[in-house]
């Protein structure tokens, strides 16, 4: 008989040393259950993104895959607000989909996050985000893809303010 071997989940960096970063960042579903490519989730998630402008929370790019999702984030320090604001937005997709039948749970535990440090990580993160349908076999030209889009332009480098930017 062999004994599993589990890898100690890494802690996140107490000390953040770039200034308004943005983050790219990857949910999955529990046991990648396919849940999230649906209208109902789609409009539940631009309704979180959008209001997550009143505390100064700018959502970029983003695609809702069927299992997983991936999005650019602005966050105002200090980092922690970023693992609050995702458990919001998991507990308010939770909501939606439990509007349409579907039984919990639905989230893997934690989720990824990289901050991006260069204008070609930038790049580099976008390119895999909207390519992730057609990889998948869903579509064959990424912007067939209807779970899709951007909020906020959001720039490397950037700094946001609400007076700055106006909801799509």
């Amino acid at each position: 008989m062999t004994a599993a071997i589990f890898m100690e989940r890494l802690n996140r960096l107490e000390q953040l040393y770039v200034d308004n970063p943005v983050y790219f960042l990857t949910c999955c579903t529990a046991d990648r259950v396919p849940i999230l490519a649906s209208d109902r989730i789609h409009k539940a998630f631009l309704a979180f993104s959008r209001e997550a402008l009143t505390r100064d929370i700018f959502v970029g790019r983003y695609v809702l895959m069927p299992d997983h999702f991936h999005l650019y984030v602005k966050v105002p320090a200090p980092s922690e607000n970023l693992s609050r604001w995702v458990k919001s937005l998991k507990n308010y997709l939770s909501h939606a989909l439990k509007l349409g039948n579907v039984a919990a749970p639905h989230w893997q535990k934690g989720f990824f996050d990289h901050v991006l440090r260069s204008s070609e990580s930038y790049s580099d993160k976008w390119l895999y985000m909207v390519e992730n349908p057609v990889r998948a076999g869903l579509v064959k030209d990424w912007r067939d893809w209807q779970f899709q889009g951007e909020i906020h332009a959001l720039q490397f480098g950037q700094s946001l303010r609400r007076s700055q930017t106006a909801a799509t």
